[in-house]
């Protein structure tokens, strides 16, 4: 049996090195070809790399979060095949999007918020003494009375599946009975989760903003029954080629409509050159929760949309963020960006500007609430908006006046359509 060192392949124009995201191998393990064995995320897409050859799994080089070289030996096997060095396998590209836009995108020098290419989500790493098994697990053997750390794991490197977890609660016997009271187990585990892939580029771009823009945060809130009033009736007159309307694109619609009145917002701040490049178009992010965690994709040129088309487009760059599907071009280029807590809106937030951005807007559940209104106590729709600021470019001032006015607009939607 020949010895067979597989080195990282060129996986992309321009790349050097990649981080290792997830081995789907481990030493002993028998693979065939084209079995996948590892991801890797670059500056341009995240890649599932499929073994060369049929053989064992002898040793891996790279922990998950380690960067290695094209060209370095990544993994080595032991095969019946003629012993080589092997560095052209083939990678297949899960996606070509890249570190951007926002849940929470940018042209000016090419700003990317929030990362790249869908990936898959990075499983608890263990160190030693650590077990290493999925939380859904970990919670099924809380609920019985399992210690983890006496189950034997099947899976790469040990990991404990739900067959393992399964076959022990079998044979031990430990779910017989009544669980355990919640008041008579001490919780003692500590799960130990790298920080790598999409949620290190997240984190990245998190520090960038706070590190670099002095934030002022801004909030009022907008009796939006008017607003209610017409979105329903034109919910209940679509066909079945409109999209259903919420509130976000009469919001992007009335942003569109007051950017031309401050295009302060509506801008970049390049603060290495020391310029601020207002724009003209308005190109909205919506910062988008996916499995893989925050994408902003991004809905291109809102000023020329009406409310059903900046639907259907808000529902395809979304879908297509949550489908691991969206393209590069879906998620860059925001100008502005909008970040919507939806049914957990809560009361209020100060949500982090996506650099190089210089604003953004958080929006929250909009809910029935008694006000004063003519004299009287009535119940109105309410919805509360939170909004940041960047201060080096934007005045106090300045920001309230843009709160102020989309606050205008929803609560006299005729005036979005004017």
């Amino acid at each position: 049996m020949g010895k067979h060192v597989f080195k990282l392949p060129d996986i992309g124009e321009g790349v050097v090195e990649g981080e290792v995201v997830q081995w789907h191998v481990a030493a002993g393990d028998e693979v065939t070809e084209d079995d996948p064995i590892v991801d890797v995320m670059t500056d341009k897409a995240t890649v599932t790399i499929p073994s060369p050859i049929t053989g064992v799994v002898s040793s891996l080089s790279g922990d998950v979060g380690e960067m290695v070289a094209v060209g370095s030996a990544l993994v080595e096997f032991d095969s019946d095949a003629a012993a080589v060095s092997i560095s052209e396998p083939g990678p297949s590209v899960e996606s070509e999007a890249e570190p951007e836009p926002s849940s929470e995108p940018e042209p000016a020098p090419a700003p990317e918020p929030v990362p790249l290419a869908p990936e898959p989500s990075a499983a608890p790493v263990a160190s030693s003494g650590k077990v290493l098994a999925s939380p859904a697990i970990r919670r099924r053997a809380r609920e019985a009375g399992v210690d983890l750390s006496q189950v034997r794991g099947s899976g790469p490197a040990g990991r404990v599946r739900h067959a393992d977890l399964d076959a022990y609660i079998a044979a031990d016997g430990a779910v017989s009975g009544a669980a355990p009271s919640a008041y008579s187990t001490k919780r003692t585990g500590v799960t130990e989760v790298k920080v790598v892939g999409l949620r290190r580029k997240i984190a990245e771009q998190m520090t960038i903003s706070k590190r670099t823009i002095p934030h002022f945060s801004y909030f009022e809130e907008a009796d939006v029954t008017e607003l209610e009033t017409l979105r329903q009736m034109l919910n209940a007159s679509r066909d079945e080629s409109q999209p259903k309307l919420t509130y976000l694109p009469f919001i992007m619609l009335a942003l569109s409509k007051i950017m031309p009145d401050h295009p302060e917002c509506n801008a970049h701040y390049d603060d290495q050159g020391g310029v601020v490049s207002r724009h003209d178009a308005v190109h909205i992010g919506i910062a988008t929760q996916t499995e893989r965690g925050l994408y902003v994709p991004v809905v291109k040129h809102v000023e020329a949309m009406d409310a059903w088309q900046a639907a259907a487009e808000l529902q395809r760059v979304a879908g297509a963020a949550r489908g691991g599907t969206a393209s590069l071009d879906d998620l860059t280029g925001s100008t502005f960006t909008i970040t919507s807590l939806g049914r957990d809106g809560g009361l209020g937030a100060t949500p982090i500007i996506n650099h190089p951005e210089v604003a953004i807007l958080g929006i929250h559940k909009a809910r029935d609430m008694p006000v004063a209104k003519d004299g009287q106590v009535v119940v109105r729709r309410i919805m509360n908006l939170s909004s940041s600021f960047d201060h080096r470019v934007v005045d106090g001032a300045d920001g309230a006046a843009l709160v102020q006015h989309l606050r205008r607009m929803l609560e006299h939607p005729a005036l979005i359509f004017m």
